[in-house]
């Protein structure tokens, strides 16, 4: 079993969800009260977050980014807050990266990774 990280082994290694279409309004977004599903926050016990309250938006934020497919990131994402708490997120630097080429592109803002 390999025991170091490598761009074939690690966070690099992962895929980085980045919809193109994460700002569509028609796209349905979580609000209130929500549980991760299983494949973003895969440890027990399962918690619940309040998206109303910052420190727990920034959670689910960073599970998210992290772990989520497409689907997960439109749902959970709002871009405009990921915008406004972008410097706050513990993101590893290839996510950090994509959401920054994101904003440029779709946005006009750049973003420091």
């Amino acid at each position: 079993m390999a025991r170091t990280r490598s761009r074939w082994l690690g966070p690099d290694a992962r895929p980085v969800a980045v919809p193109d279409d994460v700002d569509d309004p028609v796209v349905p977004k979580a609000s209130g009260i929500v549980a991760l599903p299983f494949h973003v926050r895969w440890s027990d016990p399962a918690v619940s977050y309040d998206l109303r309250e910052r420190a727990d938006r920034i959670r689910v934020y960073e599970q998210v980014l992290r772990e989520g497919t497409e689907a997960d990131v439109r749902f959970y994402i709002d871009v405009s807050e990921l915008l406004d708490l972008f410097d706050e997120l513990v993101l590893p630097p290839a996510v950090r990266a994509a959401w920054a080429s994101w904003f440029l592109q779709h946005r006009g803002v750049e973003l420091a990774c």
